[in-house]
């Protein structure tokens, strides 16, 4: 069984839709820009492009994966142009940024998007000094979540050892990787059906609706380990 959340001597965090909410809907904005993107290189209109962008996640894993395979696209514009958005959607989270300072440990943020946009992200959210490293698709050598060489490459360059480490994640499936690597899980639960594909897995050991409140009550170090409830534990 991976340790306890309070022996936990590195945390890697999601970041879109897990360190801040999903109600933020910043994703609507993302997901819009990509299709002007499609638009643009496809010469198709807006509803052809809604569908092109669905199949490329469905079949790739993420929409830029597959343009970068299908079209050879420059990765690095694709990423500029769909992370240029409006912030001021997200609400400051100093309760969360109490939460991070109360838990011990290393604290490194695993991202498909890029290291500007989690720096933005995490500058508006004002927790930003708490993360060491910023890894993101880049550094992936592109290749998304859950694809396993992402999450060695974090391991490896970064001296994370599995087994004293903890992946959190919105999206369930992403954290099947980190499971079979050692690592303790927990899932931000998602409304969304596609977010929670894997979600009964014995590869997700933990679930929250609030991040915040799990990491206050189980990530401190108070020398008890927290009540599984059984291969999940579901507070909220």
């Amino acid at each position: 069984m991976p340790l306890p959340p309070h022996e936990i001597e590195a945390w890697v965090f999601d970041l879109d839709n897990t360190l801040y909410p999903a109600g933020s809907n910043l994703f609507a904005q993302i997901a819009e820009r990509m299709s002007e993107y499609i638009m643009r290189l496809l010469g198709v209109d807006a509803e052809a492009a809604l569908a092109e962008r669905k199949r490329l996640f469905q079949a790739y894993g993420t929409t830029m994966r597959g343009l970068m395979t299908e079209h050879a696209i420059d990765p690095h514009s694709f990423l500029a142009h769909v992370h240029d958005i409006d912030l001021t959607v997200i609400e400051p989270a100093p309760a969360l940024d109490a939460a991070l300072d109360g838990l011990s440990g290393r604290k490194l943020v695993f991202t498909n998007g890029s290291v500007r946009h989690a720096e933005r992200v995490l500058e508006r959210l004002g927790i930003a000094r708490h993360f060491e490293v910023l890894f993101d698709i880049a550094a992936a050598e592109f290749q998304p979540k859950p694809h396993p060489s992402g999450y060695q490459k974090l391991i490896d360059l970064h001296a994370v050892v599995p087994a004293r480490a903890a992946m959190v994640e919105d999206m369930a499936r992403n954290l099947e990787p980190a499971a079979a690597l050692g690592m303790l899980t927990l899932w931000v639960r998602s409304p969304l059906d596609w977010q929670r594909e894997g979600a009964d897995e014995p590869y997700v050991h933990y679930q929250t609706d609030d991040l915040t409140g799990w990491l206050e009550t189980h990530g401190r170090g108070s020398g008890a380990a927290p009540d599984r409830g059984g291969p999940a534990s579901r507070p909220g």
